[in-house]
């Protein structure tokens, strides 16, 4: 009987002890499962949105309030791995990296900062639910637009569209998201116009969020752009929408949004852009530029000031041709004009499709008022529509170069950006040259008035009235860059030197430069033509009528009659279109394009 109750007293303390450890057990995974959170500053994602074991997957930290420096793996028996992770940004900061997954479980991926954990989320079978556009969607649409276009910034990146940029799984986080291979024959072809709308709409298909865009007038010479009501789409909304469904949204949207759609009024509140403060925190990638004239470009990066490097705002723009390329910030890029009646320029975001701040009431676009005080969006603002052009100009060099700029080293990046354009247009020349070969009896119909800036078909396609325009522009730029440093002297770090000093040495600097750089241009016979930047700097007057693609190759680069370059020329645009080209040539002298 004593044995009996002796082995009962320790089968009883051994199952305490294992209720004990049981307990223990179950209540480190609740606070596991408690401080696993990201819904903070800090979000995580992973691609594909269902992973499979054996697969890889993805991982992409974005943070809004300061940069994380770690991604680490906890595995199913508590062992932590830290992954080599890529570094962007901000705001909004991202960490991304790739985790193997070696067999099926519980992984745990976990982002610190300054050793302290920030976010935590366990890689199980499903991604996080959305609902509504919010803070941390638009970060990471921020975060994935920047690595959607990252390269060195010294690096030309041009391409022929928006499809290699798609298809390209080391630079689409979102590639193959939804696990279908809904990549593969992807058509990605916008124009200017259409590249924002574009690039929103795939992002919102694949993490199943609404959208929405309006049919807009043209405006006029005297009143900006007015728009409808919203299109409301939420076909990919609820479960993951096929390739079909995607290609029919992105139909619609290119037959509806225009030149005109971001060109609204600044203070309009049926519109699908808003205009948000000229500040850092304010301006992420994915944040549009409107200028005056219908042209729009997307920012996809900051590089920071650093001693002996300028500051720079990178951005893509698309042309009709359909070519995507990175460009620099800069007034020969990035028009302005803060007296013109016809738009509302400057930098403006999406308006965001979303539910109250309380998260309640249904989705919708929220107005002005609302978004000067929601904190998950960018504040709407009015800054923008008080600044002259010069002030403009200033105010964003200030953001780019806090520290002042180094007058020699603000010289050579405004003519790096000089070149940058330059090249561009050869390529667009190129693809004219390109069509005729094609179609070597064929006349491009050119229209009249200002329209030449804004049709559709082939001159839209292959003529460059609207890049040359911007071509003059970044010419008188750069001629009156020294000027500008006795103009407004608190932007540069002058030293003792005084502004006419300095004004007089950046002078020289422009006479070496544009005898020193120089691009190469294909001849009409195939042969390489060379140009200093000196010779294209004589030649501005031919710009003025430089643009028609039924002109050869060496008319278009300004070649003079009679010369050898000149001798290669086998095409001429007709008469008629000739003498109404000399009419416009007025709008190019001013560097101003005419009221529709």
């Amino acid at each position: 009987m004593r044995d009996n109750r002796v082995r009962w007293k320790r089968h009883a303390a051994l199952a305490w002890t294992v209720i004990t450890a049981c307990s223990l057990l179950a209540a480190a995974a609740d606070v596991t499962a408690a401080v696993c959170d990201d819904s903070g500053d800090t979000a995580i994602w992973f691609s594909p949105r269902l992973p499979d074991a054996g697969q890889g997957v993805r991982v992409f930290a974005v943070s809004t309030d300061a940069a994380a420096d770690e991604v680490s793996v906890v595995d199913q028996g508590g062992g932590r791995r830290i992954l080599r992770a890529t570094a962007r940004g901000g705001p909004p900061w991202s960490l991304e990296a790739d985790l193997p997954l070696a067999k099926p479980g519980i992984w745990r991926v976990e982002v610190r900062r300054g050793g302290r954990m920030v976010a935590c989320r366990e890689l199980t079978a499903g991604q996080r639910s959305v609902d509504g556009w919010d803070r941390s969607t638009e970060a990471l649409y921020a975060a994935w637009i920047e690595k959607l276009f990252d390269a060195p910034p010294a690096e030309s990146m041009s391409f022929p569209s928006l499809e290699p940029v798609l298809r390209n799984a080391e630079r689409n986080f979102l590639h193959d998201y939804l696990g279908y291979r809904e990549d593969r024959r992807l058509v990605a072809t916008p124009d200017c116009a259409d590249l924002p709308y574009f690039l929103r709409t795939y992002f919102a298909w694949k993490l199943g969020l609404p959208i929405a865009f309006r049919a807009c007038s043209r405006g006029s010479s005297a009143a900006p752009p007015r728009c409808g009501a919203p299109l409301i789409q939420q076909g990919f909304v609820g479960r993951p929408a096929s390739a079909d469904v995607f290609r029919n949204v992105a139909r619609k949207l290119v037959d509806t949004v225009h030149s005109g759609s971001a060109r609204t009024a600044l203070a309009d509140q049926q519109t699908d852009f808003y205009p948000i403060p000229l500040e850092r925190n304010a301006l992420w990638p994915g944040t549009v530029y409107a200028d005056p004239y219908g042209h729009v470009l997307v920012l996809v990066k900051w590089i920071p000031q650093q001693p002996g490097q300028t500051g720079l705002l990178l951005a893509v723009d698309a042309q009709p041709d359909n070519s995507v390329t990175r460009k620099r910030f800069w007034e020969g890029t990035f028009l302005f004009a803060g007296d013109i009646r016809s738009a509302g320029p400057g930098f403006k975001a999406f308006r965001p499709l979303t539910r109250s701040l309380d998260g309640s009431g249904p989705l919708r676009l929220l107005s002005n008022g609302e978004l000067a005080d929601d904190p998950r969006f960018p504040a709407f603002s009015l800054e923008q529509a008080h600044l002259g052009t010069d002030e403009f100009y200033v105010h964003v060099g200030r953001l780019m170069n806090p520290r002042g700029l180094d007058p020699g080293q603000a010289y050579l990046a405004t003519l790096d950006a000089l070149v940058e354009q330059v090249v561009t247009r050869i390529e667009s020349v190129d693809n004219g040259e390109g069509y005729f070969r094609r179609n070597p009896r064929a006349v491009i119909p050119m229209p009249s008035g200002a329209a030449i800036f804004e049709t559709v078909g082939p001159w839209e396609d292959y003529a460059t009235p609207s890049r040359d325009m911007r071509l003059l522009i970044a010419m008188k730029v750069l001629t009156r860059l020294p000027e500008r440093i006795v103009l407004y002297p608190e932007l540069y770090v002058l030293g003792a030197r005084s502004p006419d000093v300095v004004r007089e040495e950046i002078e020289q600097l422009h006479r070496r430069s544009l005898q020193t750089r120089e691009i190469t241009y294909t001849r009409s016979d195939g042969t390489p033509q060379r140009l200093i930047l000196a010779e294209i700097f004589d030649r501005q007057t031919a710009f003025e009528v430089g643009y028609n693609p039924n002109d050869c190759v060496e008319v278009r680069w300004g070649a003079t009659p009679g010369s050898a370059e000149y001798g290669s020329c086998r095409r001429h645009a007709p008469a008629e279109q000739r003498a109404r080209m000399e009419s416009y040539r007025n709008w190019f002298q001013q560097t101003r394009r005419p009221p529709r």
